[in-house]
């Protein structure tokens, strides 16, 4: 799994930072958090490819969905013929639709656009999901996270050739669960040489937010937590006012989840030149590893130990 940063800045790009997309890979999925203007662009730029298959939007403010309709675009130019599933808070669907034609001239491949309503699974995929979560926005908004499913246990093959295992059949047989016999009519069962289920991956995307609860409930024990840090603490009231997070309270808010790693985005144009005081202000509260996201950016996402 790897996670690729389209776009780090606030509701205005700058230079140095575009406006919200973040692109996670998995097994050769490719999933678009968000798709802010230029989006595209940014795709092309840092290699990620334009095979997407959901877009998962936050919210409908614009630094959030501008790029939409020029990639829809794009992908019908490329002769697209797969469906294209775009995932929105409950009650923007319409708009949605809209914004996807407001061109006036509809893809020619098959748009899904769905609702997302917070505590829904809103895709089920082959040993994962992606779930919506509450945010506290200014406007309709989600969250989302993608969690894996739990891995089989370890396998511990030099205890099941002490215990007269052949190698081969019986091992698969041991790892899925099933109990084996051997040819002198010993039985095996699979709780003897195979370990506890293992944690799946967790990653949590906010989208812009006010801390909450809903938040530390979805990253709880998370691998990867994007959570935007628009302003310095120096203007919590001004985070507060617009719906927006601080660096220390996305940090601190990291703490009571129990995340692994803590991914800032959504910089304020204010720190166009330097966010080092976001990255300063989230490394001293943080428990985990702590950094303020730069487009371009890839960073992989490992199994838990």
């Amino acid at each position: 799994m790897q996670v690729t940063f389209l776009g780090t800045g606030g509701a205005v790009p700058t230079t140095r930072r575009n406006t919200s997309g973040l692109l996670l890979r998995r097994d050769g999925e490719r999933f678009l958090f968000d798709c802010g203007e230029g989006t595209q662009r940014q795709m092309m730029r840092f290699s990620t490819g334009f095979t997407v298959s959901h877009v998962f939007l936050t919210h409908l403010h614009g630094d959030h969905v501008l790029g939409l309709p020029g990639l829809c675009q794009t992908l019908d130019f490329n002769d697209r013929e797969d469906p294209l599933a775009i995932h929105t808070p409950q009650g923007t669907r319409r708009t949605v639709e809209n914004l996807v034609g407001v061109t006036g001239a509809r893809p020619g491949y098959p748009v899904r656009v769905s609702d997302a309503q917070p505590g829904e699974v809103v895709l089920q995929g082959d040993e994962y999901e992606v779930r919506a979560f509450a945010t506290d926005h200014r406007t309709q908004s989600v969250g989302y996270v993608l969690v894996e499913d739990d891995r089989k246990g370890r396998f511990d093959r030099e205890h099941a050739e002490e215990l007269g295992v052949p190698e081969g059949p019986k091992f698969s047989r041991l790892h899925r669960g099933e109990t084996v016999e051997l040819d002198d009519g010993t039985v095996v069962e699979p709780e003897q040489v195979v370990g506890p289920p293992r944690p799946g991956r967790r990653v949590v995307y906010t989208g812009d937010t006010r801390p909450t609860g809903a938040t530390v409930e979805a990253a709880t024990d998370a691998d990867l937590l994007v959570h935007e840090a628009t302003f310095a603490d120096d203007r919590a009231e001004r985070a507060g006012q617009t719906g927006h997070s601080t660096a220390r309270q996305a940090a601190e808010l990291a703490n009571r989840a129990g995340a692994e790693r803590l991914a800032l985005t959504h910089i304020s144009s204010r720190y166009a030149g330097d966010a080092s005081e976001l990255d300063r202000e989230a490394r001293e509260v943080a428990d985990c590893e702590a950094f303020v996201a730069e487009d371009g950016e890839a960073i992989d996402v490992p199994y838990p130990e």
